[in-house]
């Protein structure tokens, strides 16, 4: 595995046609890749890398069409009414539903309901550490790994590896497959 710097986890989609890594980008980059790709062969696909997953684009029509049909949206915050809370803080209102008992107790915590709240998240947020945003990553490199190398020799003792947390058992049971694959399944996974 090269290390190829021109191929990061820094943009969020890249596609593969075949087993052969051929762009990488944001929605726009990666729909004009693989519209490109389907002149040549309409195998080409196109994955999130934040989920591992396969992304339909609507290819029809022609470079233009596409590249009009997913050119990122005009910055519409000037015309964004305005809204409740500290938008400036980046708070954002939304609905939570607890039982009566919970809401007496909030509210009779010091700084009231959301204040309790926010440093109830903040101390679940301190105890998980990373171990969410790393479930994730474990999650969306096996669904990688099943779409693009689902069939290919040592599939499984490398799923195995993944689950186990064992980085240097991946790599050892990935090593015989295509170089973009085995690269991706790393960037996928945080550069294990």
């Amino acid at each position: 595995m090269s290390g190829n710097p021109s191929f990061d986890s820094a943009t969020p989609f890249v596609v593969f046609q075949g087993q052969r890594r051929i762009a990488q980008g944001d929605r726009a980059a990666a729909a004009q890749a693989a519209w490109r790709a389907g002149d040549a062969a309409p195998s080409s696909l196109v994955l999130d890398r934040r989920t591992g997953l396969v992304v339909d684009l609507d290819l029809r029509g022609s470079a233009a069409d596409v590249a009009l049909r997913y050119a990122p949206a005009p910055d519409e915050v000037a015309n964004t009414p305005a809204r409740r809370g500290r938008p400036k803080l980046g708070v954002v209102p939304r609905e939570v539903t607890l039982l009566p008992r919970h809401w007496d107790w909030l509210s009779a915590q010091p700084g009231g309901a959301s204040a309790a709240l926010r440093r109830l998240v903040e101390a679940a947020v301190r105890a998980d550490g990373d171990a969410t945003p790393r479930r994730a990553r474990i999650d969306a490199a096996y669904r990688f790994m099943s779409t693009m190398a689902g069939d290919l020799p040592g599939f499984e003792e490398a799923a195995r590896a993944l689950y186990a947390n064992d980085h240097e058992g991946l790599r050892d049971r990935i090593r015989a497959w295509p170089a973009d694959i085995a690269e991706e399944t790393l960037i996928i996974l945080g550069g294990a």
